[in-house]
This record gives structure tokens, sequence and C-alpha cells, in this order.
């Protein structure tokens, strides 16, 4: 078999099990990556580079520090602050996806979740509303809030430096034309549908009981864990001017806190989630497999030869956001943009469409990744803190999806015209 086609085939097969759930999804996660090794498809080296992502880093680092907050009970304090405001799960989980969706449109997508997961599973605890009812909007909000600025996702500034090679540019807020609406919409759609179908499943009662033997936590390392919490914000914030990845930021306020013995070399390790780990890290060769390989450009360049030299801007519209958000929830949105964007750009000039609305037609489809838990790092973060299966971001994703394609629909052709 060729590359293409085992990379294909994986990638069924991976859609098969995620959904029928019958082995562990991470499980399945490391039967992709080490079959691409067997098959000849990557070198060792290749399949695993993913457990050495910045992201996974990041994971790992914020999983310490987050345990660090649980630990000295500072998650529930600043909890109680946080559901003062809320007198009910829907106004609470309204503030959460602001919040998020907000901080996301100028700082890092994983990087805001990482930061807030901790402080919304404090919520939880302290407000008795299930935790699995409020990591996902939190994670989607993250997805969405990256519509809001030109800095909001690195999708975007793909698309801009596509841009400028054929003269043209998005401004700087011109993204949250439809970044905007959208977060809006997803809000509006976690009060009335969305909230019907979140999982129900109550883990605070295990929280609970660690509650207990955080009442005698010192006060000095509460004040330390939450300094570090600050510091670790306002590192991600100013990462371009410090010169640092938010993972290594990260990475120094984990060591900090085991450092200044907040959390013991052994809680740090409790924290790690490894599901997660070995879920992101196998999923990651198979993305990069759709991306090397060729086997997604063949996907999106077969679906956009269906239509012709001559399709109208709806069918153009709907196949340039359908494979987007196909694509972007199985490889990262950023390896989605940079796949598609140059083929975007071949589309818009042989059917003389605007470049600028098939770009703002990608990034916007490359942020659809609400049907998986690996369609964007933030969803995997709280799979296991959520507890949530497959099958939970399916039933609440999918509908957000269409959503997000109607509203992009209606205000595609009002702010950027295929045919200006």
């Amino acid at each position: 078999m060729s590359p293409v086609a085992i990379t294909l085939s994986l990638l069924v097969f991976s859609i098969v099990m995620f959904v029928w759930e019958k082995i562990p999804l991470a499980v399945t996660a490391m039967i992709v990556c080490i079959t691409l090794v067997v098959t000849g498809v990557f070198d060792v080296k290749t399949a695993f580079s993913g457990f050495i992502n910045q992201n996974v880093i990041l994971f790992v680092a914020m999983f310490v520090v987050g345990g660090a907050l649980f630990e000295t009970g500072v998650t529930d304090e600043i909890g109680g602050v946080v559901t003062r405001y809320a007198r009910s799960e829907k106004q609470l989980i309204v503030i959460i996806m602001l919040v998020c969706g907000v901080l996301s449109g100028f700082l890092s997508n994983t990087g805001t979740a990482a930061v807030l997961i901790p402080v919304v599973i404090g919520a939880a605890a302290k407000s008795g509303y299930a935790r699995s009812r409020l990591l996902m909007p939190l994670a989607f909000a993250s997805a969405l809030g990256g519509n809001l600025s030109l800095i909001g996702s690195p999708g975007n500034l793909i698309a801009q430096s596509a841009l400028e090679h054929v003269g043209q540019r998005f401004g700087f807020f011109e993204y949250a034309k439809l970044g905007i609406p959208m977060l809006l919409c997803g809000i509006l759609y976690f009060v009335t549908i969305g909230y019907k179908l979140l999982p129900g499943a109550h883990l605070v009662g295990d929280h609970k009981v660690e509650n207990s033997r955080k009442v005698a936590c010192p006060k000095y390392k509460k004040v330390i864990a939450l300094s570090v919490l600050v510091l670790t914000v306002l590192g991600m914030i100013f990462e371009h001017q410090i010169g640092l990845p938010i993972a290594i930021i990260g990475s120094i306020g984990a060591l900090s806190l085991v450092v200044t013995r907040v959390i013991t070399e052994k809680q740090a390790y409790q924290s790690i989630d490894s599901q997660t780990i070995f879920l992101f890290g196998g999923t990651l060769a198979l993305a990069k497999a759709l991306e090397t390989t060729g086997a997604g450009e063949i996907m999106a360049r077969s679906i956009i030869d269906l239509l012709g030299q001559h399709a109208s801007p709806f069918l153009l519209l709907s196949a340039v956001l359908v494979i987007s958000c196909a694509l972007t929830n199985f490889m990262s949105n950023t390896a989605t943009a940079a796949l598609l964007i140059p083929i975007g750009l071949s589309i818009a000039n042989t059917m003389g469409a605007d470049s600028r609305a098939v770009l703002m037609a990608i990034v916007v489809g490359c942020s659809c990744a609400y049907a998986t838990p690996v369609g964007t790092p933030a969803n995997m973060m709280i799979f296991s803190a959520g507890g949530y299966k497959f099958t939970d971001y399916v039933r609440v994703g999918l509908p957000l999806i269409v959503i997000s394609i109607i509203v992009s629909f209606v205000l595609l052709p009002i702010f950027f015209p295929f045919y200006p």
C-alpha cells in the first residue's frame, strides 16, 4: 500500500475506534502511531516527535501548575469568587465563555484554556455544578475567540502572510466581523440547545473529599501558587517581549512550584494526566501523516475538482467550509490552514474569486474543531478532567459546527463577497 492509502486507512480506523470506544482512545492513538512506523510511512523519530511537541510540554507544565492550585485549595477560593457573580449554571457558562473567548482573541488559545481549566474546576467544586458541564464550553470558547483578531490564532497569521504575497491583507480586527457574531452565537447555543446536550456526569464528589485535606494548607503556599499562576499568565501575555515560548514559561512556573515545595515531586507527577499525553502525542503522528503524505491535500482537491471550473459562490463557499471543518477535527488548525490556504489561493485565481473571501472562509472553517477531542489542544486538555467520551464531543460539537457554518454563510457574502 502507498503511504497515502495507509494514512487514509488509519484515519478511517481511528474514527471508527474513537466512536466505538471498545479500547481506550489513547491506545487507539498509539496503535496508529506505531503502525505508521511498522508500515514505513514514518521513521521512529518522526512518528514520536509529537511527544516533544511544545503543546505537550505546555500540557505537562500546566497540569503541575493546576495540581498545585488544587493541592493548596486556591482553585476553590478562586471558584468562590467566580461563582459569586453567577447565580445559575447558565450564567456561569456565559461568564466562562466570555472571559475565555475574549482572552483567546489576544493570547494563545491553548495557553488561555490551560490557565483557566483549574479555575473552572474550582468554580465547579464551589458551586456544586458538574465540571463536565463547564469545561466543554470553556474549550470551545477558546477556539471561537481565536477569530477575534489577527493574532488570535496561528491560522490567521498564515492567511495574512499568504495574502501579502498577492498584494492584499486583513486588518487587525477584520476577523472580528465574523468572530464576534460566532462567539455570541456559541454562547447563545450553550445556554439553549447545547445546555441540554452537555454531559451531566457529576465528578464533584471526589473533589469535595479532597478539600478536607486542603484546609490545613499553609497560607504562604497558597500565596506562592496564586503568584505563580498570575506570573505565568503575564508571561504568556508578553511572550514575544520576553522572547520565550509559552511552553517554557509554563515549565518555569511548574518547576518553581516544586522547588519552593508548594507541591512535592510525587504530587507533581500524579497531577500529570498521562492519557492526555499519549492521546495527543499519538494523534499528532496521524495529523502529520495527513499533511506530509499529501493525503489531506488529495481529499481537499478531490472535492474541489468535483465542483468544476465554474462553480457558484455558494458551492465554493460550502466546499471550502466543509473541507476545512472536516480536516481541522483530525489535524491541528494550524496544519489545516497551512495545507488549505495555498489551495484556496489557487482556487481564487482559477475562478476569479476574491482571495480574501476564500482565505477567510478557510480560517473560519479551521476554527470549527468541536466534534473530536483531538480537534484542538484545549479539547484534549479537558478530556480526562471532564470525564468525557468521544461521542460527547460529536453530540455537542456537531450542532455548533452547523451553527458556525450557517453564520458564515450569512456574513461572508456581506463582509467578504467571493465575487466583489
